[in-house]
């Protein structure tokens, strides 16, 4: 028996259930994980609301952390008893109890706990691709990222950081920026007090910075385009305002011939050593101490809505986990 969410139509936190049903046996490649925490990101708002549209009914969740209680047919590195996590599909970590693919698990080292895990699968991978892969950053680099005492803000910042680079970060309070800093944010901004291009350009000599990690979207896009150098990188990873509005691709040449990428996980660690490369990377930058992994919210799992409505009100710092009960 497993605790699950389900849902059954898209729409807002009440179309989110909780229900009890019977697991089968792990199939072929797959197995059975008794969680013990699972991840909660802004991707499960958008596939719940229909933003990023998923078959229904569905499960719900990206990331989890736990047990290996049972291995399917052809599954030979890993075993019963193994301590495991994972971040990407297929989707269905807000459970108890599930059946998971072999092919995008990893192995939980020494010192790393499931509530950890569970924490920073998701979002540390994505700074990992962010900061590694997306755009190579590297000592004396001036980068601006936006909701940086976020989940993914507060993992990047510090890992940045620990590249050697200066990070500007923006907030929408007070609070949030003095958490910003207290993780090593050098330059910290409210978004609604401030003219942030001027601020941007103030900082960098005018110039302005060469990426942009920019997670919040439609009310963020333009002003991030205007605080990049010539030849500057755009990064829209996320849309916690709202989705892009479409533009005409001439607008880039406009303001600079800057490029954009919308990236995602799952093409940097669609395969066996892309994962455990980028999953390697990430555990030897937490163990070292030199990104540290803050769980500030746990929830009941039956409380998943509540947790997605405090997350959609930016009511959440660093990351979020759901327990099972």
């Amino acid at each position: 028996m497993s605790q699950v969410i389900r849902f059954y139509e898209h729409g807002g936190p009440e179309v989110l259930k909780l229900e009890t049903i019977d697991l089968p046996p792990p199939g072929p490649g797959e197995v059975r994980i008794h969680q013990h925490a699972a991840g909660l990101n802004f991707i499960d708002i958008y596939h719940r609301n229909g933003l990023y549209p998923v078959p229904l009914p569905s499960g719900l969740g990206q990331e989890g952390a736990g047990v290996v209680e049972a291995v399917g047919d052809g599954v030979t590195d890993f075993k019963v008893g193994d301590r495991v996590a994972y971040a990407g599909g297929p989707i269905g970590g807000y459970a108890s109890d599930r059946n998971y693919p072999v092919k995008n698990l990893v192995k939980l080292p020494d010192g790393i706990g499931f509530e950890q895990a569970a924490a920073m699968m998701l979002q540390g991978l994505t700074s990992q691709y962010l900061l590694r892969q997306t755009y190579d950053v590297k000592a004396g680099d001036t980068i601006l990222l936006h909701a940086a005492a976020g989940g993914v803000g507060l993992i990047a910042t510090q890992w940045a950081k620990a590249l050697g680079a200066t990070v500007i970060g923006t907030v929408s309070s007070q609070a949030k920026a003095d958490i910003a800093s207290a993780h090593g944010c050098d330059h910290v901004f409210i978004l609604s007090e401030v003219d942030l291009v001027k601020e941007v350009k103030n900082l960098t000599g005018g110039q302005g910075v060469p990426v942009v990690y920019d997670g919040i979207g439609k009310d963020t896009f333009m002003t991030s385009l205007d605080c990049l150098r010539p030849r500057g990188l755009m990064v829209s990873f996320g849309n916690a305002s709202g989705a892009v509005p479409a533009f005409e691709p001439s607008l880039l040449a406009a303001k600079g011939s800057l490029y954009l990428t919308r990236p995602t996980l799952a093409p940097h660690i669609a395969t066996r050593a892309a994962l455990d490369k980028a999953a390697g990377e990430l555990f030897e930058v937490v163990l070292s101490g030199k990104v540290k992994i803050e769980v500030n919210q746990r929830y009941p799992l039956a409380d998943a809505a509540q947790a997605q409505i405090d997350l959609a009100a930016r009511k959440t710092t660093g990351s979020t986990v759901l327990i099972p009960g």
